[in-house]
């Protein structure tokens, strides 16, 4: 049964949450990075991403680059910037995006829930980004951006966050992207016990995003564990900060995917080899798959729909989805793309980038592009009970929690 419990939070200073506020330090490149912090010093870009506070001389995870971190953290915790609530408790974060709500619950989760996998994942982790995230961490003595997860609903905390929700929020701002951002604080204590029991009774939960800061997280605490060798349990850096979503709250993008050519083949080859595995049907306007099995595809300046036919589909969680079908009846054996995490000639663009832009790179670098349904959330569930891994690239969820109104010290 998964353990998560409330914490002392450092959080910004209300005047100053919505600049404070930061998109995850994984969406930007180091270029982007420096010019998204560049005239806000209060962004919580510049703690975490500190490079940009160096100039290109100096490594991205260059040791003094994590100093640097808590340096500007402390130094924000020291002049108000934020503060420090005195008591243990849960958090709202409700997001709300073209008019759609989406509301989670700020907590801390268990690293042993994690190696024990009640905390279950769907992605395989790379050990040089989450050696980025350890160093982080474990200097700054903080973790400073929220794992996002997921769990089937539950009656019980339902209830308490909605009724919490008719109180006045802690923040309330919209973001330059024009996400809205509520905060509410859950203190009384019958509500605080009622939600860690709750969770209590839940034996499954899953990162729905978030993969290396959490496993950057769980190896900051077994390091810990081992420097502390008589810790019993209850120490802060045994817990990881989370952002928690009942299932019936979220929202699944497409990944879509672009390849620069086609493999040698000409154009009536490609679609006669594709045409074995998916009836092919020309349509007037850009396609974006409405159900299952279909796949959308943009070539030469045109769009076609392709429907899977019934001897590719699968019962498998992982072989079912349609990213899978792509790969394994498209990208693999007619495009030779094997290992599509490496492969130079596939790119991936969320779908919130919308299909212009798969055209756009198709005009510029690309020869084929095409947009996917999107995988569902039960899916999610699915291929992470059957200890699967799901293709890369599968979810692209949105909007993107913020980093910095939440911090959780170690």
């Amino acid at each position: 049964m998964a353990t998560v419990k409330p914490f002392i939070c450092i959080r910004p200073n209300e005047d100053v949450a919505d600049r404070v506020a930061a998109l995850p330090y994984d969406v930007y490149n180091r270029r982007e990075a420096c010019e998204a912090v560049a005239g806000n010093k209060l962004s919580f870009l510049n703690i975490d991403r500190a490079e940009t506070q160096f100039d290109d001389s100096v490594d991205t995870y260059d040791m003094r680059v994590y100093a640097k971190a808590k340096e500007l953290l402390e130094g924000m915790i020291s002049d108000g910037t934020f503060i420090t609530d005195s008591d243990s408790c849960y958090y709202i974060y409700e997001l709300t995006m073209n008019g759609r709500v989406q509301t989670g619950l700020v907590a801390c989760a268990s690293i042993d829930d994690y190696q024990n996998n009640i905390i279950k994942k769907h992605e395989n982790t790379r050990a040089d980004k989450e050696a980025d995230r350890i160093n982080h961490v474990d200097i700054c003595n903080a973790q400073t951006g929220p794992i996002f997860l997921a769990y089937r609903a539950n009656e019980v905390i339902r209830e308490i966050v909605n009724k919490t929700k008719n109180e006045k929020p802690l923040y309330d701002f919209t973001s330059e992207d024009d996400i809205t951002h509520r905060v509410w604080k859950i203190s009384k204590e019958e509500d605080v016990n009622a939600i860690y029991e709750a969770f209590g009774g839940i034996n499954s939960i899953y990162i729905a995003d978030g993969h290396h800061r959490a496993a950057s997280a769980v190896k900051v605490g077994l390091k810990r564990r081992e420097e502390n060798p008589s810790y019993n349990g209850t120490e802060e850096f045994n817990y990881f900060l989370s952002v928690l979503f009942p299932d019936e709250e979220l929202m699944i993008m497409p990944y879509n995917r672009v390849v620069k050519d086609l493999n040698g083949n000409t154009e009536e080859e490609f679609l006669e080899k594709v045409s074995k595995c998916f009836d092919i049907e020309k349509v007037t306007d850009p396609y974006l798959p409405e159900v299952k099995g279909n796949i959308g595809m943009f070539l030469n300046g045109e769009w076609y729909r392709l429907l899977a036919k019934e001897e590719i589909k699968v019962s498998d969680p992982v072989a079912g989805l349609d990213v899978a079908l792509l790969q394994n009846n498209i990208l693999t054996p007619i495009l030779g793309i094997g290992d599509p995490r490496v492969d130079k000639r596939i790119d991936f663009i969320g779908g919130i980038r919308g299909l212009e832009e798969l055209e756009r790179r198709c005009s510029l670098d690309m020869k084929i592009a095409f947009s996917m349904y999107p995988t569902s959330i039960e899916e999610l569930f699915n291929v992470s009970d059957a200890g699967k891994l799901m293709p890369p690239k599968s979810t692209w969820f949105e909007p993107k929690l913020r980093s910095g109104l939440f911090i959780h010290k170690l």
